[in-house]
């Protein structure tokens, strides 16, 4: 398994979603904060909305930006608090196809596509 894992999110009718085809998801939507924590980070990286690069992993690596900390669980999800851009969101139970367990911090990075 691996421990760095990248999706290409993009907008779909105004709300951040992502497809994987290797774990069976498609338009899998951020939602309850975790698609506001985006468009913060996004803010500045052209095009935004038409995908761009997260890369992400729960030990640290080169080039990380920001980390989510674990808060609590709850409807099967789990809540992360991001202090770079200090907001709260929820990451649904999709989170356990990457971890086998949601993990007490997760590292990213968010990217332009083709950087």
């Amino acid at each position: 398994m691996n421990s760095i894992f990248v999706i290409h999110p993009y907008k779909y009718k105004g709300i951040w979603v992502f497809d994987d085809a290797k774990v069976g998801l498609a338009r899998e939507p951020f939602i309850s904060g975790a698609n506001d924590i985006i468009e913060e980070i996004v803010s500045n990286i052209p095009n935004a909305n038409k995908g761009f690069n997260l890369i992400f992993s729960a030990t640290p690596f080169p080039g990380h930006q920001v980390k989510f900390e674990w808060c609590c669980e709850e409807f099967g999800g789990n809540w992360y608090y991001c202090k770079e851009v200090a907001m709260k969101g929820w990451l649904c139970p999709a989170l356990l196809k990457y971890f086998e367990k949601a993990p007490s911090i997760i590292y990213a990075q968010f990217k332009a596509k083709g950087i």
